[in-house]
């Protein structure tokens, strides 16, 4: 699942370290250890700095065309018990329309990422991975099915995703898997005072900066030879590391509050029963539910409370080289919409729903066809837009002729869609459109 999520991005203009899975011929087909390779692209972006539909100002141009480069260098070792592998992506993006915020003409991404899996015996297993980026696409800068901010961010914006996840085989039919994950995002935007220091709005650094934490222990339980449940409890923690005001408000006695970034601080404890199930060779499946409390231990207004819990996948491989790829996930997840009311009531996360499905199919011996979609719905819980909510819309088309196993061409469409009901998040729509070759070696 996770890796279709993160393939969400690849049909959009930009970088994604899953370029190079899309080729034949690469690390581990080919023989050798290391792959080479380059992308060249040219575009068109309607809405290349991700505001509303109806804002014009003097000078202001909307869309833009322009040319990415994106070179890549990929590294696999398989061995007996342990597999190595770990790559970088750089990417160049040229717009002829200088981006607002941007101090030239031009953004830069980079992306690294590395994994470790060991079988320390037929029982025991371990696996490690990292994912470090500096980007501005909302699609770069998630670490998974959620979208955080759907606008592009200009400047350099990181995001760090590591995880490690440790199996162990109790008995024939009882096994256990205890994992832990980490998050960090720092925004280049975090100027939120004017001039003589007075504070005029929360800056995304005062409002997104963060380490986000995730702790699991499931107990699995072989039911049938293609049937696994487990129960399982997940502890999570999110520390808002941008020690800035964020907000202000008067209470009941005439006193102007300033509120900071770490009072929307989060503990939670997540119990959750789930299934994972092979209902044949080419179709797989999973599904887990629970329960979520979380305690907000820095928030005066003592706004502590439950909520649900959920995910799903499935993944079908219906032909050589096609297949399907889909998921559902229900959780709260962190956001840059912020309010709050004179009671001290803060907008604190959004209940979010994200569905998003996958199918990359196999025209012909050469041409390749991949459509991708998501739809994500975002209630925010707290503050004066307690309720509210937005909905975002993605979808992406993405057409690869191979010419040969490391030569290819490509066309692309990304549309995207934001509908809120909120008056400082306004809607807006984007469309790009791509083409391009890659080459590797």
């Amino acid at each position: 699942m996770k890796r279709i999520v993160a393939s969400v991005g690849l049909v959009a203009v930009g970088a994604s370290s899953l370029q190079a899975a899309l080729l034949p011929g690469m690390t581990a087909e080919s023989g050798k250890p290391w792959t080479v390779g380059a992308t060249l692209r040219g575009f068109y972006d309607d809405n290349v700095n991700t505001v509303a539909n109806s804002y014009t100002a003097p000078g202001f141009q909307r869309g833009s065309s322009g040319f990415e480069v994106s070179p890549y260098l990929e590294f696999s070792f398989p061995m007996e018990q342990t597999t190595i592998s770990f790559g970088y992506v750089y990417s160049l993006k040229y717009y002829e329309n200088k981006p607002v915020n941007n101090t030239d003409h031009y953004d830069q991404s980079h992306d690294f990422h590395a994994s470790l899996s060991h079988a320390f015996s037929e029982r025991y297993q371990i696996s490690v991975k990292d994912s470090f980026v500096v980007g501005q696409e909302p699609d770069l800068l998630r670490s998974g099915s959620t979208f955080n901010t759907f606008q592009r961010i200009s400047g350099d914006n990181l995001r760090n995703y590591g995880g490690v996840t440790f199996n162990a085989m109790i008995t024939p039919e009882l096994s256990t898997e205890v994992g832990y994950a980490n998050t960090y995002y720092s925004y280049a935007d975090n100027q939120n005072t004017d001039g003589a220091g007075n504070f005029t709005q929360a800056s995304l650094s005062g409002l997104m900066d963060d380490v986000d934490q995730v702790f699991h222990l499931d107990l699995r339980y072989q039911v049938k030879p293609q049937t696994v449940g487990f129960i399982g409890y997940q502890f999570r923690d999110i520390d808002y590391i941008g020690n800035q005001q964020i907000g202000a408000y008067t209470d009941i006695n005439g006193k102007n509050v300033r509120v900071v970034s770490n009072e929307r601080n989060a503990r939670s404890h997540y119990g959750y029963l789930g299934v994972e199930q092979n209902f044949s060779q080419e179709l797989k499946g999973s599904i887990r539910g629970g329960a979520r409390y979380t305690d907000y231990y820095n928030n005066p207004a003592s706004q502590n409370g439950v909520g649900p819990y959920a995910a799903a996948s499935l993944s079908y491989t219906y032909l050589p080289e096609s297949y399907l790829q889909a998921g559902v996930n229900y959780d709260y997840s962190p956001s840059s919409v912020f309010s709050v009311s004179n009671a001290g009531d803060l907008t604190l996360n959004a209940q979010t729903l994200a569905v998003f499905a996958a199918v990359n199919h196999r025209i012909t011996p050469k041409l390749y066809g991949t459509v991708l979609a998501q739809f994500q719905n975002s209630a925010y819980n707290g503050g004066t837009y307690d309720g509210q909510s937005q909905q975002y819309y993605l979808l992406g088309l993405n057409l690869q002729y191979r010419f040969t196993p490391n030569f290819s061409a490509e066309v692309g469409y990304n549309y995207d869609d934001v509908v809120s009901n909120i008056s400082s998040q306004p809607s807006f729509d984007r469309n790009r459109v791509y083409l391009g070759v890659t080459g590797s070696y």
